[in-house]
């Protein structure tokens, strides 16, 4: 799993998410992002308003919630869900943990201790470029 802080700078840098179950998230507000939340139909409901998307929490798990604004949340993206957002300017991941792309037309490494971190890594560059 990604760390806040990599979830949040490609949240800053304009990744955005529209929960779906499995999907593993934290309410960004201070402490209270140390709780990682899965959506699912059992715990966690998405539910889509006009007014924006609502998380439900449901059952005795997480009590102290009824629900909270996907906007409040912080979506921390799976390794095979980044590997999927690189498309097509994912090349490789290799031992070690290094995952090469195709930014801006030449090959680009980033290594990291998990492979969760080195797609990370990769994605935020590529956005990075996309919107430079």
């Amino acid at each position: 799993m990604i760390t806040v802080a990599l979830a949040a700078a490609l949240r800053d840098a304009g990744l955005r998410w529209h929960p779906t179950t499995g999907d593993r998230f934290v309410i960004d507000k201070p402490g209270v992002d140390d709780d990682v939340y899965t959506v699912s139909e059992m715990t966690v409901e998405r539910h889509d308003y006009p007014s924006g998307t609502v998380l439900g929490f449901n059952g005795t798990t997480e009590w102290a919630l009824d629900s909270v604004d996907a906007a409040e949340s912080l979506w921390l993206p799976r390794e095979d869900q980044l590997r999927e957002l690189l498309g097509p300017a994912f090349v490789s991941l290799t031992t070690g943990y290094t995952v090469t792309a195709t930014i801006t037309g030449e090959a680009r490494t980033f290594t990291e201790p998990l492979a969760a971190d080195a797609y990370g890594q990769a994605l935020l560059a590529y956005i990075s470029a996309a919107l430079a």
